[in-house]
């Protein structure tokens, strides 16, 4: 592996019962990876990725990069940052508004002849598809240019590791995603490998190779996209990815193998449904995803809709069963109900997820439902 993080710890304090900010966190990547954290405001993310950059010391783990250890181990190593061959990219661009974009680009290149610093930044400027900004001031270009060129500047100087914490986050919806697009493809233009940071989803989903869900300090999964949506490792992650619900189950012995039996009827998942016994009295949570169910009039099972969401291609539905469970689907625009109308649904479910069963009380006349990721 090029970046191996092993069971890196990041504490702030020492006072008694005061959990680290990173609690034995291991993560690796391979050369030309793109590994992205994502998780909630003060899950302990920046604080992994600013102990990779050196900016903060570790308490406890190693990290090492391209075989070459960069902090912990047994003689306490720890490399100052500017020795670690790092670039960094962040949120607010840091560009120096008294120089033209080039020289933004080539700062970093002073030890470079002049000749070889212009070809390096003409080329970095070509790669992020700014060449003809060459001369103006980062004022005159947009967020996304200028996120850009702080992109340009930080590979320049030929980084064996890219960092990049949140740089997005000052745009608007819309260029966040198309942006990282942009990034990742150019990132894999050079083969680079990067560590990127941040709380947006689509973001995570749109530049990350892997991806990994932080929470209270703990790495829960580190993951491809598809396996942290489809077999998410802990309830925690069930919940902060995506769109979905926990349904009451009990695990049932059949002919063809084990299943659970649900308000919405038995889904079997013969590579990863749990044998009978694997919760008290057979007993668990399974998650169901909003694209699980399917909008069916001829179905048994009904649904009365208490929510709508208009999404451009399709509605996000919220229903209520009849016997008092919530559950969510996706269904094509054309299909405008209204809310309070029953509609039809049927199970869909190629993934079965279960957890231990998890139930909330119920306040006076309201029905005891698991809890909603």
């Amino acid at each position: 592996m090029f970046l191996q993080l092993d069971r890196v710890t990041v504490s702030y304090g020492t006072a008694p019962g005061q959990r680290p900010a990173v609690d034995a966190a291991s993560l690796s990547l391979s050369p030309g990876q793109i590994g992205v954290l994502i998780g909630p405001s003060g899950c302990g993310k920046t604080s992994l990725l600013r102990a990779v950059a050196g900016l903060e010391p570790t308490a406890a783990g190693t990290i090492t990069l391209a075989g070459q250890p960069l902090s912990g181990g047994l003689q306490g190593v720890h490399v100052a940052p500017e020795d670690r061959g790092i670039g960094m990219v962040f949120q607010d661009y840091a560009l120096f508004p008294h120089l033209s974009v080039a020289d933004n680009v080539g700062f970093g290149l002073r030890h470079l002849p002049r000749t070889e610093r212009q070809r390096r930044v003409a080329d970095m400027l070509e790669l992020v598809g700014l060449a003809h900004t060459a001369k103006r001031a980062p004022h005159q270009l947009s967020g996304g240019q200028q996120q850009r060129i702080a992109l340009a500047r930080a590979l320049a100087r030929q980084p064996r590791l890219l960092l990049l914490d949140e740089p997005f986050s000052s745009l608007d919806v819309d260029l966040r995603e198309r942006l990282a697009h942009d990034v990742r493809a150019i990132l894999k233009q050079i083969n680079a490998t990067a560590l990127f940071v941040t709380h947006d989803q689509l973001e995570a989903f749109a530049i990350g190779d892997l991806i990994g869900v932080m929470s209270n300090g703990q790495l829960q999964q580190w993951d491809e996209a598809y396996a942290l949506y489809h077999r998410p490792a802990t309830r925690f992650v069930a919940g902060f990815i995506g769109h979905g619900v926990f349904l009451p189950g009990q695990v049932v012995a059949g002919n063809d193998g084990p299943s659970v039996r649900t308000p919405l009827g038995d889904l079997t998942d013969h590579d990863e449904c749990p044998l009978p016994g694997a919760f008290a009295d057979d007993r668990c949570d399974v998650l169901l995803r909003a694209d699980d169910i399917v909008h069916d009039d001829d179905a048994q099972v009904k649904a009365r809709i208490e929510r709508k969401a208009f999404r451009g291609s399709e509605f996000l539905y919220t229903l209520r069963l009849a016997t008092g469970e919530q559950v969510q689907v996706l269904v094509p625009s054309h299909h405008d109900h209204a809310i309070g109308e029953w509609i039809g649904i049927r199970p869909q479910v190629d993934h079965v997820v279960t957890f231990p069963r998890e139930v909330h009380e119920a306040t006076e006349g309201e029905h005891p439902l698991t809890k909603i990721a």
